[in-house]
């Protein structure tokens, strides 16, 4: 798609930071092993959906048909490309979600197969950053629900997760089908490891592989 001067993402002639981005189901342990990395390696955290978006999910979630929704969540991905954009002037960026989770989740909260949001998505592409590597968290469903039932800020998200008749099948099975045509993939299993043994693992391959 050739974009008009109006909607051109800004850009930076300079050097860039990674950009790191971690995926997976709630309540994997995205947001703690986010937390860890962006620490240790003195980088930009950002979660998609930014703000002000993340405010309004809840009542776009409520209220909103299947259509208007995807509209707002390429809304907030757009403008989480943006926020990398100019977080990554200063240094890495580390994203609790981006691209991957906009897929696999609109398409298995609606029963719409990944090809066709894919294919949604596909014209808005060349003003999406590409990440540098995307780490998708793996774990065992009995794994899952320990940490879950750990978890502090359980949102309609975590509960409907072992709630709805089938969404945890469909969400494992969109993240693994979004991965398989991700040339930034790259898989973790998480279970029996502990966040900083996850982080070290997370902190050498993107040393290994020349971020």
């Amino acid at each position: 798609m050739s974009l008009p001067p109006a909607y051109l993402p800004f850009e930076y002639d300079g050097s860039w930071g990674p950009v790191i981005v971690f995926e997976g189901v709630s309540g994997i342990g995205k947001t703690t092993l986010v937390d860890g990395v962006t620490r240790r390696l003195k980088a930009t955290g950002l979660h998609t959906l930014p703000l002000p978006h993340s405010g309004w999910s809840p009542v776009v979630n409520s209220r909103l048909r299947s259509l208007p929704q995807f509209a707002f969540y390429l809304s907030g991905v757009l403008h989480a490309s943006d926020s990398i954009r100019q977080a990554r002037m200063i240094g890495p960026v580390i994203a609790d979600r981006y691209v991957s989770s906009v897929i696999a989740c609109h398409a298995a909260v609606h029963g719409i197969e990944v090809e066709t949001v894919t294919g949604f998505l596909t014209p808005f592409r060349p003003y999406l950053v590409r990440p540098t590597h995307t780490f998708y968290l793996r774990c065992s469903k009995s794994t899952l629900r320990q940490r879950m039932a750990a978890k502090r800020d359980v949102k309609q998200d975590d509960t409907d997760l072992f709630a709805i008749p089938g969404r945890l099948p469909r969400l494992l099975k969109n993240f693994e089908a979004v991965a398989a045509s991700d040339p930034t993939a790259v898989f973790v299993d998480t279970d029996d490891k502990t966040p900083d043994e996850l982080a070290d693992q997370v902190i050498t391959h993107v040393e290994a592989n020349g971020a």
